[in-house]
């Protein structure tokens, strides 16, 4: 692979103003929320409060970055010791009461602000893989590594607002190709800034709405 880049130097330095703003008002939201959800999850279920999960972060011609991407436990402690690492499915029974509630409404995902600010996620961007699939996801998928080369996963993006969660390696097929054209808006400011604002916009939409999952 070429040594390239879909980002130009003045996006790279406005998408990471817009992630350091957006993460900021984010770790307040993450502050109001901490205690009622901290609550929630330690009387209905056993186990700490954040779970952190090893994922694929950006990939570069000379190495993939590993990120440990922090949330709120949703899961059962105990719930991968037998199957396994597995994808998520309807009214999957490793999922909390409460877990339920935090993703359709993807409020588990606020802790990431913290992996925002330390750089290791973007706020908008290819969902970051685990491990345990992506050796099979390369294998099976044409240009799925490529889809965060160069560029940061992210806690939402255009591929999770028009699809949702994964179930399956197909789900994974179909979001390549929203992971690349998000890439390719990274080479205009102007586009860029529609994209991105867009895909907050949708975001919000799907948090109130609870269709998350």
């Amino acid at each position: 692979m070429k040594n390239t880049t879909y980002e130009k130097p003045t996006i790279r330095i406005a998408k990471r103003i817009f992630d350091l703003i957006g993460a900021s008002v984010g770790m307040v939201i993450l502050a109001i929320s901490f205690i009622p959800v901290a609550i929630a999850i330690k009387l209905t279920s056993k186990g700490p409060v954040f779970y952190q999960q090893l994922r694929v972060g950006k990939f570069t011609p000379t190495k993939v970055d590993l990120i440990h991407v922090l949330k709120y436990r949703t899961m059962y402690i105990d719930a991968e010791s037998r199957s396994g690492a597995t994808w998520a499915t309807e009214n999957d029974p490793r999922i909390t009461p409460v877990g339920r509630f935090l993703r359709k409404t993807r409020l588990d995902e606020l802790p990431q602000f913290i992996n925002v600010i330390k750089g290791d996620m973007s706020l908008i961007g290819p969902r970051p893989e685990r491990p345990d699939f992506y050796t099979k996801l390369e294998q099976d998928i044409p240009f799925f590594t490529e889809r965060t080369y160069d560029v940061l996963p992210g806690i939402t993006g255009l591929a999770q607002v028009n699809q949702g969660y994964d179930t399956c390696v197909d789900d994974v097929r179909r979001k390549v190709g929203f992971d690349h054209s998000y890439a390719l808006s990274l080479s205009s400011l102007k586009t860029w800034f529609i994209t991105d604002v867009h895909i907050v916009i949708k975001t919000l939409k799907i948090m109130v709405d609870g269709r998350g999952r």
